[in-house]
């Protein structure tokens, strides 16, 4: 009987022993903040003014028989730019297979993203609360011993355990709201435009006239390679400026023009007077509309002419679609 009676009171302290192994952790709830966002400005970028209707490259290699006189020409430029442009001292100077840049590099403005507060935030480290089981103890046997153990048995019914349990209110997170954040405007700023030929619409505003008085005795022929028209007159006889403009050259360096002078009308338009007698204009003189910039001279010509062109672009185009040409 005193046998039964241990045994019976070593089974009934293993019962308890496991039912308070197995009882429920209380649930740990994290409310430290959360990680602030990181808060990114807009980027802008102030994009790269293209050309167009603008044909030209944007650096020309350098042919046999060319010079930097007739590349500023063939692509309507100002050869003294070019040459600052390329750092050439001496414009006489270029050699063959050198490349020559046409334009300048347009600055692209870039407004790297502003990175506010981008540093994570460390969480604290919860330690993790871990429960010690319960010691075995051993009791001498007694009817006093076998009631607490009976007790004990009632309470860790599960009956007993669920009306005992204290209820658990669900958790309500709170969702932070988002602080509104101040709008941002960004200033549009006047896009830079480079010393380009892009056609900015001011073929419209630019007025022309005959630049001399004579007969047409050559029309502008692209079949044919005529790049302008020649009209014959007196020798000495004034020649104008056909619009008003810088004159970009003047001199004789371009073989079978004579002594010339090429005025840039703007970043589209120039014109070209050939074959000149005299030259009344210097290299970035300011002239307007009719002013005297020349006396019609036979220059590397075979008679006494004005060889007048149109560049667009610094392309060739009819003067007839510009001039009221007399063809009798």
């Amino acid at each position: 009987m005193k046998q039964s009676s241990t045994c019976i009171l070593l089974i009934v302290t293993a019962i308890l022993a496991g039912c308070a192994s197995s009882g429920q952790r209380a649930p740990v709830v994290d409310r430290s903040e959360p990680p602030k966002k990181t808060v990114v400005a807009a980027e802008e970028t102030t994009k790269t003014i293209t050309r167009e209707k603008d044909w030209r490259p944007e650096a020309h290699t350098v042919q046999k028989g060319d010079t930097l006189f007739s590349i500023a020409f063939n692509y309507g430029l100002d050869y003294r730019e070019l040459a600052e442009l390329n750092g050439i001292q001496d414009p006489n100077l270029i050699q063959i297979g050198q490349q020559i840049r046409l334009f300048r590099g347009s600055a692209t403005a870039v407004i790297r993203p502003a990175i506010v507060d981008s540093k994570p935030i460390e969480q604290p480290v919860r330690e993790q609360q871990v429960r010690e089981q319960p010691r075995l103890a051993k009791y001498a046997y007694s009817e006093a011993a076998v009631a607490q153990i009976e007790k004990v048995q009632d309470q860790n019914r599960p009956e007993a355990a669920a009306s005992a349990k204290p209820q658990i209110k669900p958790e309500v997170k709170l969702e932070a709201k988002p602080e509104a954040k101040p709008e941002v405007k960004l200033e549009a700023k006047p896009e830079a435009k480079p010393d380009s030929g892009k056609d900015d619409g001011e073929d419209e505003t630019l007025e022309w006239s005959m630049p001399a008085q004579g007969k047409l005795v050559g029309e502008f022929s692209e079949s044919a390679n005529r790049k302008g028209i020649d009209i014959a007159g007196k020798l000495g006889q004034p020649v104008t400026a056909s619009a008003p403009g810088k004159v970009v050259y003047s001199g004789s360096g371009l073989r079978g023009y004579g002594k010339l002078v090429i005025i840039k009308h703007n970043k589209t338009y120039l014109s070209a007077y050939a074959h000149n007698d005299q030259v009344l204009v210097k290299e970035g003189q300011t002239v307007v509309r009719g002013q005297k910039i020349a006396e019609m001279g036979n220059t590397d010509a075979d008679q006494v002419k004005l060889h007048f062109e149109v560049r667009r672009f610094g392309k060739p185009v009819d003067p007839a679609k510009y001039l009221p040409l007399n063809k009798s």
